[in-house]
């Protein structure tokens, strides 16, 4: 059964819409071919000239710095490739077993809320989480979606799903990460999202052995539950 607090976001079009692009890119898809896909992606959608689009990649290890990023926080700079990003947060790291769903929408034409935005991301992950059975939490003082881990001590939490977007002409682009069976040792380089205190998990991590093609099944079900039909295209 879904979350009270999954259950209570929606963030659809207006009537009329066309539905959002479904797209699962083959292969790991290297990260500045990435941001020109969706910088030009998003220009296009802000011009009326290109529908909406939720892009499904992964990509080869490395690691990325938000606009609030530290330097303290790269704590190994030579394990990784480093690139500075434009969107939203600190540090991250990218790799293969990581789901990266990067989300172009036009905002204008849901709510030109960025608060409101980024809690229907947050929905979206605890309920594919939920799908699961894996219960996902937010927190008011850090971004993303965090499961409790008792057995590490009462207070501990692992980050599983980060979230960093940017929005341009009230078009959104960046979007979410989910971890599905990365290399839980390479976040070991940063301080992933400024958070030090807390660790970080994955679907096999908690014992649920997934398939990306599963994985990409539920996300696409609450993806259209909490923003509006999709087209795979």
């Amino acid at each position: 059964m879904k979350t009270r607090e999954a259950l209570s976001v929606s963030f659809l079009p207006q009537a009329g819409s066309e539905p959002v692009e479904w797209v699962i890119a083959d292969g790991l898809v290297g990260y500045d071919e990435a941001v020109a896909e969706m910088e030009a992606r998003a220009a296009l959608i802000a011009d009326g000239q290109a529908r909406e689009r939720v892009w499904l990649i992964e990509h080869p290890p490395l690691y990325t710095a938000g606009t609030s990023a530290r330097d303290e926080d790269l704590t190994q700079p030579e394990r990784l490739p480093v690139y500075r990003s434009g969107r939203g947060g600190q540090f991250t790291y990218h790799g293969p077993g990581q789901r990266v769903a990067y989300v172009m929408l036009d905002l204008k034409r849901r709510d030109p809320d960025l608060r409101r935005f980024v809690a229907a991301l947050e929905a979206w992950l605890i309920g594919t989480l939920d799908g699961f059975n894996i219960r996902g939490e937010r927190r008011e003082d850090r971004v993303g979606v965090w499961v409790r881990r008792p057995e590490k001590g009462a207070e501990a939490e692992d980050k599983i799903a980060a979230i960093g977007i940017r929005v341009r002409r009230w078009v959104s682009f960046h979007g979410i990460s989910l971890n599905v069976e990365p290399e839980l040792a390479h976040f070991d380089g940063i301080v992933p999202c400024g958070v030090s205190d807390q660790g970080v998990t994955s679907l096999v991590d908690l014992g649920l052995p997934l398939t990306m093609p599963e994985v990409d099944s539920v996300l696409r079900a609450e993806f259209e539950r909490i923003f509006g039909a999709t087209v795979a295209v």
